[in-house]
């Protein structure tokens, strides 16, 4: 089986959903080509876990991404971080490249605009944020545009954080490689 070795380093940045659907995330992010996955905690994030609930959770994320890996080929592990207080990771100053946030907002660009521009321009790294069930709170969204994240439309119809996540990816995917 032939390996794969994106060109352009995607980093998802996603809001800690409830349920299994984290799981899914990172499973399928993966197979998307994800580099880096980022697991945050939003305002708006109903899942709350302590130090070792959430180092546990990093390794059982950590295990479905190597598994991801292996069934789709992929040669380099993605890293999955710690999930990290939104407001904290932002602090920590934001990936380098191209950020771009999915929002509901009205007036936000069209994502195959802003995905265009870049790849005029060679964009080699790139991270997209996508937020909890109900979205970012306004807040949290003009902290993440003051950060520098380019505000994008995914289309007319309110996506899942799931299906956002994997649209998003596959977009940003086949606009930078």
């Amino acid at each position: 089986m032939p390996s794969f070795s994106p060109v352009a380093h995607l980093t998802l940045c996603q809001a800690v959903p409830k349920g299994a659907n984290m799981d899914l995330i990172i499973q399928k992010s993966v197979e998307l080509g994800v580099s880096a996955i980022v697991p945050l905690v939003t305002d708006r994030t109903i899942v709350r876990l302590n130090a070792r609930e959430a180092e546990a959770k990093r390794q059982k994320w950590q295990r479905i991404a190597l598994e991801a890996c292996k069934q789709c080929g992929q040669n380099t592990l993605p890293k999955v971080a710690l999930p990290v207080p939104f407001a904290e990771w932002l602090r920590g100053g934001i990936p380098e490249g191209l950020n771009i946030i999915a929002s509901l907002a009205p007036g936000v660009r069209p994502v195959r605009e802003v995905l265009e521009a870049a790849r005029s321009r060679s964009v080699r790294h790139a991270s997209l944020l996508v937020g909890p069930e109900g979205d970012f709170t306004d807040r949290e969204t003009a902290m993440a545009l003051e950060a520098g994240f380019v505000p994008v439309t995914l289309g007319p119809i309110v996506l899942r954080v799931e299906t956002a996540a994997f649209f998003g990816l596959a977009a940003m995917r086949y606009a930078l490689d």
